[in-house]
């Protein structure tokens, strides 16, 4: 038993005054003469003896009533903790992905556990509640009952050790408080689970389960086949849960029905449907899907704008047969020129500028290089077998390279190592080979550099890159290298050249960053924007000559097409949409990893929680025990002769 006022217990001293009251009596007694006492002795006797009784019972009474009511306002009770004197922090972290759309016995799982919150959790007390979008700190569950109804879901998903770290910082500084983390989710298998225990607060897991697990998700598309009549379009579903047969796949252009198709799902397992639509169409993508269970995975936005080929300048003193190859009309529009034909003018005009195998690098060809360079266009140098080191060096200077020295015994060399992890080579290997058939240089120069793409077999680099300037340190011709018959060459120019200019892809993934070129000229101060019906914002953009790239990460925040416009004037689609990641319904097992901290309903842990820390108050006993000592006594006084 604990007290509230423990300091009030020092009043029960004032018990000692009946005490002594009662052993000294004070009145005294008068002697009264009477004629014969002798046959009133044994009443007297007997009449002392009862007195004597009598006062000590009533004693008793008087000291259990007053030291009742003493108890009584010191107000003791029972609790599992001291918390009476104990500040009490609740954080309340609720997930509200994606994946909290599942329906569990009684409903969507957010929208049940936001219902149990408001049902247990008292009006007036005070908690901090976080949801992966919004903050409610020291608030209570009374001010915002209504932001709670109408929290919606968001494709945002925080990794539980980032959530538990924000919760920490929700907790105030003081030592003496108790805190209490609960973390209110599905805990899928996405997430990182690995915690780190903070022995500062206590860490609560609720993981709410939906009925079942089945969920058919639009996975993702890409191009499978193009030719100069057709595109064939390739969709991948996913399905989570039993099979499914004769799924519904839809195509619309804008809101328009093009095509529809079907497909069988097993367990566990993807497939594949396919469209055909005309080649260069220009089309706003939707591809649908009607399934009951996760919504934010039937639909899948693509966009198909207008060809925009990539401007390529190839300025030559050796053969540019390798070139014309790779670089094709249907992508590209390629120019070839000689170093004494060349039309500086077109310069400014271009994405990408091939100096293949130059001797020198004339002053004028310095100065515009500098300037295109400033403007964000890509360059690809490949050095002659007798180049004037000076020039060529002057060039790499200005981008950020050591210079070229040569090598006194150049023998011939293999090109053996591979940087798979390079942006070029992404998507090029499906792992790293070690038996390929390495090509091989005899003449190169020594470069200085920590990073390179390919190296040769003595570890000196072969292919540099820097700010989307390439170098070769040796010549690719046939005489000096078989580089152009290596599947190398195909995967390095033709990316380089796809880099250059960044076209927008089919669509892009919501909450990563994504980066892309827009081939227009825009004025002084003008900027581009993005929009879709009321929602427009301004990204992130550098402006070039003729390209604007833009970079979009936070923004936007829904899934669709979108339009990039210039002032008033729509310049092409964009596709978002959201990253299904969630779509796939695995859940980590919470009660066999956390098996004292983990409940399964909010009502339930709540209720727990507030029986853990509840205190059951005995004032009230001890005023009525108070009352009926002095009622004994009454009781005493009246009947007791």
């Amino acid at each position: 038993m604990q007290f509230k006022y423990p300091e009030v217990l020092y009043a029960l001293f004032l018990l000692l005054i009946p005490i002594l009251v009662h052993l000294f009596q004070l009145r005294r007694f008068e002697k009264t003469a009477f004629t014969n006492v002798k046959f009133l002795q044994n009443v007297i006797l007997q009449t002392r003896k009862s007195s004597q009784l009598k006062k000590w019972l009533i004693l008793c009474t008087r000291l259990l009533a007053l030291a009742a009511l003493v108890f009584a306002f010191a107000q003791p009770y029972f609790a599992n903790r001291d918390i009476v004197k104990t500040e009490k922090e609740t954080v309340i972290y609720l997930d509200n992905s994606f994946s909290m759309q599942s329906k569990g016995e009684k409903g969507a799982l957010l929208k049940r556990a936001v219902q149990e919150l408001l049902n247990t959790v008292p009006e007036n007390e005070e908690v901090s509640i976080f949801t992966n979008t919004e903050t409610f700190k020291n608030t209570t569950i009374k001010s915002i009952r209504n932001e709670l109804l109408q929290l919606d879901y968001s494709h945002q998903q925080e990794a539980i050790p980032n959530v538990i770290l924000k919760g920490r910082k929700l907790f105030s500084k003081q030592k003496n408080s108790v805190k209490n983390l609960i973390l209110i989710s599905d805990f899928q298998q996405n997430e990182q689970l690995s915690v780190r225990n903070d022995s500062t607060f206590t860490t609560n897991y609720i993981q709410l389960k939906p009925a079942n697990a089945n969920n058919i998700a639009l996975d993702s598309l890409y191009i499978a086949e193009q030719d100069a009549n057709t595109v064939k379009i390739a969709v991948i579903l996913k399905n989570s849960g039993i099979p499914v047969q004769d799924v519904p796949v839809s195509l619309y252009d804008g809101g328009s029905l093009i095509a529809k198709s079907s497909v069988d799902l097993d367990t566990q397992n993807s497939a594949e449907v396919t469209f055909s639509i005309p080649s260069n169409k220009v089309i706003q993508g939707n591809i649908r899907i009607d399934d009951n269970s996760l919504q934010f995975d039937n639909n899948l936005f693509f966009n198909i704008n207008a060809p925009q080929k990539i401007n390529v300048l190839a300025i030559n003193e050796a053969d540019d047969t390798f070139l014309k190859k790779l670089y094709t009309d249907d992508e590209f529009k390629l120019i070839s020129s000689t170093l004494n034909q060349l039309n500086y003018n077109e310069i400014a005009t271009q994405q990408l500028i091939v100096l293949n195998e130059l001797k020198t690098i004339p002053n004028p060809l310095l100065t515009a290089l500098r300037s295109f360079k400033q403007n964000g266009g890509s360059l690809v140098i490949i050095p002659a077998k007798e180049s004037n080191l000076t020039s060529y060096n002057d060039l790499l200077k200005t981008n950020n390279f050591s210079s070229f020295q040569k090598v006194p015994t150049a023998t011939e060399k293999k090109i053996t190592k591979i940087n798979f992890s390079h942006p070029l080579f992404t998507n090029v290997f499906e792992k790293q080979v070690t038996n390929f058939q390495y090509p091989k240089v005899n003449d190169y120069y020594n470069i200085s550099a920590t990073a390179a793409i390919l190296r040769l077999e003595n570890n000196l680099p072969f292919l540099l890159a820097n700010n989307e300037t390439y170098v070769f340190t040796a010549p690719i011709n046939n005489e000096n290298s078989n580089f152009k018959n290596s599947p190398l060459i195909v995967p390095i120019l033709y990316n380089i050249g796809k880099n250059s200019l960044r076209l927008t892809n089919l669509y892009y993934t919501l909450g990563k960053e994504n980066t892309f070129d827009v081939q227009t000229s825009l004025g002084q101060d003008a900027v581009l924007s993005i929009a879709k019906a009321d929602e427009e914002f301004i990204p992130l953009q550098q402006t070039n000559n003729n390209k604007v790239r833009l970079t979009t990460d936070e923004f936007p925040s829904e899934a669709g097409i979108y339009s990039i416009k210039n002032q008033d004037t729509n310049l092409q689609q964009i596709s978002y949409n959201f990253n299904r990641k969630e779509s796939t319904l695995q859940y980590h097992n919470m009660a066999q990893s956390y098996p004292n901290k983990t409940h399964t309903t909010v009502a339930q842990f709540f209720e727990d929680l507030k029986n853990e820390q509840s205190v059951a108050s005995l004032w009230k006993w001890f005023v009525i025990f108070a009352l009926l000592f002095l009622c004994i006594e009454i009781l005493i006084l009246k009947f007791v002769k």
